[in-house]
């Protein structure tokens, strides 16, 4: 009986491992049938065109700069005295002329008050005529030994007295005059209302402002610089600038370098003027712009910035070695354009075989294969326009 319960477990377990043996072989052939059909995708093809071979380039050097638009020549429009304002007609985006007249501040009381200024001046002229007679009479009378001496010091005590108190009124009235004159708000430049800050009616107290006025005939861009990127700015160094919402540059060069750096982040302030023939653009006060300033130019190993992958804790860049794309950590240097393209210096050797950054992200180790174009060699490589 024992035998015979043996002999049956023997035999399942004959049954089961030649099932499992089946299975496998049957995996097997499915895994070799599929394979040929997966092998396409296992690899990705690229054109030469998609690679740079690393050469020595002459580059053109440069230090991004940023900031705003600033008009040379603009002004604020104050109130000089207190009162209320009257016919101000002028708003934001008004072209106006220098010395014309903008607004007035009502006149009244400062007309009063030099008409009070210039009768106090009349009067203290009527007292000067009369100290002089009597100093000159009471001179002829000492000359005649009628008076004493000291008669005639009084005399001419109360004439210099006199003669002060009217220079006194005349300069009273001159101070006069000029709040009343000050009472005529007059534009101090031609250019454009930019703001308005006062309504008709209002009553303003002295140095309230009332408008900005700006001159956008002339432009420049007000940057800050690094510490140690200000070491290399030179007058008269030029830059292409981007403006904001704007896909056309415009050309500025460095006119004007700020001597002492900002207190709090120890920047310096570079200021360069927009050329006249950017004027045909709409330009604005205000508006953010964005560029390179051309410092230099030296022969670098480089590639497109689109090339310098960032998705790593570490820039790196995708060669093609050996017929797979390999991963290469690289130290970004300096940055330039070649032949108008935004370059940055990387550090490997000249030869190396760099996909551009159209290409997208590939996984190390992907093997890559160039297809074969009409006249070129299917291992030529891309390299950038001198």
């Amino acid at each position: 009986m024992t035998f015979k319960r043996s002999l049956r477990w023997t035999l399942v377990a004959l049954v089961l491992l030649g099932l499992a043996l089946a299975v496998v072989r049957v995996l097997q052939k499915r895994q070799q049938a599929l394979a040929p059909a997966a092998a396409p995708a296992a690899g990705a093809e690229l054109a030469p065109t998609d690679l740079i071979t690393l050469a020595p380039q002459a580059m053109d050097l440069g230090l991004p700069l940023s900031g705003t638009l600033k008009a040379v020549d603009s002004a604020l429009v104050k109130a000089r005295v207190a009162g209320e304002l009257q016919g101000l007609s002028v708003r934001e985006g008004d072209p106006v002329k220098a010395g014309q007249v903008l607004a007035r501040i009502d006149p009244a009381e400062y007309s009063a008050r030099l008409q009070q200024a210039q009768q106090q001046a009349e009067s203290a002229r009527a007292q000067l005529d009369i100290a002089q007679r009597q100093f000159d009479n009471n001179k002829a009378l000492v000359e005649q030994n009628f008076i004493s001496r000291t008669a005639l010091d009084t005399s001419v005590a109360n004439l210099q007295a006199a003669q002060a108190n009217h220079r006194a009124a005349l300069a009273a009235a001159d101070v006069a005059r000029k709040s009343l004159d000050d009472t005529t708000l007059r534009a101090p430049l031609s250019g454009l209302v930019s703001q308005r800050l006062a309504q008709p009616g209002e009553r303003l107290a002295v140095d309230a402002r009332v408008l900005e006025i700006v001159d956008t005939r002339r432009l420049e861009l007000e940057a800050s610089v690094g510490a140690a990127e200000s070491l290399q700015l030179r007058i008269g160094q030029r830059a292409e600038l981007r403006l904001e919402g704007s896909p056309q540059t415009v050309s500025a060069s460095l006119v004007r370098i700020n001597p002492s750096a900002q207190a709090a982040s120890r920047s310096v302030l570079a200021y360069l003027s927009i050329e006249p023939s950017a004027q045909a653009l709409p330009l604005r006060q205000g508006l953010f712009a964005e560029g390179t300033l051309g410092t230099g130019q030296r022969q670098v190993l480089a590639v497109p910035v689109s090339a310098l992958r960032v998705d790593k804790a570490q820039p790196y860049v995708q060669l093609l070695a050996e017929g797979q794309v390999r991963h290469r950590t690289v130290s970004p240097g300096a940055r330039g354009r070649v032949a108008g393209e935004e370059m940055v210096e990387i550090d490997l050797p000249a030869g190396s075989q760099v996909l551009r950054g159209s290409v997208g992200a590939l996984r190390e180790g992907l093997p890559l294969r160039l297809t074969q174009l009409r006249g070129n060699s299917s291992t030529e490589a891309a390299r950038p326009a001198p």
